[in-house]
This record gives structure tokens, sequence and C-alpha cells, in this order.
């Protein structure tokens, strides 16, 4: 059985490009592509694919902001990024949002199908390029405790400044409770104030 493709860039050329390619492959075929996300999301309505091969840097809306929408709503859908951007800043922004490979528009075709392969059978796969940096960050992301729901919501208030009485009111919470997972939060983050628990929140994506 072929595994279903869809293909969204905003490159009408590589689109094109992509399609030349793998329609050499029996095992693979491309039952769409979209140029923007309104298209795409309305398509996935009737149908879904494998594997879908997302771009991050597109008009209108972004890869990243696309990417946790359709794993939302589409968990079953396999998303394979494929972009020019090897920056650390956006491959850990796609695996926050569930992406299942990350693969470079400057790889080769044989790596572009490994990639299709793998995450048809529901496994990771990175470019052999970036791989030690996803590595690197997985492992980083491992060493550190989840937060409570409970959490999230108070540090993300804490990083539009409210204070703890105002968290309190606006969560129904007494103050004293709101105090004690702030401590928790700090504890957890091993840092001692509340602007070094909010950088460093923010650099491990938790917020």
């Amino acid at each position: 059985m072929s595994i279903k493709i869809t293909i969204i860039d905003d490159h009408p050329l590589l689109i094109k490009g992509l399609q030349s390619m793998l329609s050499h492959h029996p095992d693979i075929e491309i039952i769409g592509t979209y140029q923007e996300s309104s298209s795409l999301l309305k398509a996935l309505q009737n149908e879904q694919p494998d594997v879908l091969l997302l771009d991050i840097q597109m008009q209108g809306q972004m890869g990243d902001e696309l990417a946790p929408v359709l794993h939302r709503l589409y968990p079953e859908v396999m998303v394979l990024v494929l972009t020019n951007l090897e920056h650390r800043y956006y491959i850990k922004s796609m695996l926050q949002h569930g992406v299942k490979g990350y693969v470079l528009k400057s790889s080769d075709e044989q790596t572009l199908l490994e990639g299709i392969r793998t995450v048809a059978r529901g496994r990771e796969y990175f470019d052999p390029v970036i791989r030690k940096q996803v590595l690197q960050e997985q492992s980083s992301r491992s060493l550190f405790p989840s937060l409570t729901r409970r959490e999230k919501e108070i540090l993300k208030m804490l990083t539009h400044n409210h204070s703890s009485q105002e968290i309190a009111d606006h969560l129904s919470l007494s103050k004293r409770t709101v105090e004690n997972h702030r401590t928790h939060l700090l504890q957890k983050l091993d840092v001692k104030n509340s602007a070094s628990l909010i950088r460093k929140a923010m650099e491990l994506g938790l917020i």
C-alpha cells in the first residue's frame, strides 16, 4: 500500500520539483499540494495523508504556527518538516509542536525518501546534518521535570508581570497557594527569582 503524501509550501517550483521526483517511486502517492494553510486545512477535513511535508517559512501562517494546529486536529498525520532553516530555535520549536521529522531542502533525494518512509511508520527521522542538535535538544528536555497544568498557568501569567494577588484572583486561588506554586517553580527550574524563572522557562521552551 502506498504512502499518501500532502505538501504545503509557498514556492510552486519547489512543489513541482517534489512532484516530479516523488512520482518515480511507486510506494508514494501525492494526494494534494497547497501553498497556504487555509486551503490545506479545508482539504484535510475530507482526506488526510499519511505524511504531510511542511515548510516553515511561508506567507501568511508560518509553519511553526500551523504545526500545533495540525497536531491538535490531526494527530494521526505524521508531519515531516522540509525547510532551509537549520537554526536551533526552529528545530526546538518544531519538536515542541509535535512534528515527526525534520529534513533540510539542501539534502539529497535519498534523505527525503528515508524521512518520508520512516515517519510513515510512526518513527522519528532527522536529517543527518542536524541529528546531533536534535539529540542534544531532546537530552536537555529529558533532564528537566515536567510542569503541572496549574504551574504552567501561573508561569504564563508571571511572564505578563501579574502579581501573586492578581494571579490568585484570576484563577480563583488564595494568594498563599499561588506563592506556593511559584516556590515549586523556582525549585523545579533551579533559579532564585522570577526574572531568572521566566528567562530559563523560555530557554527550555516551557512557555
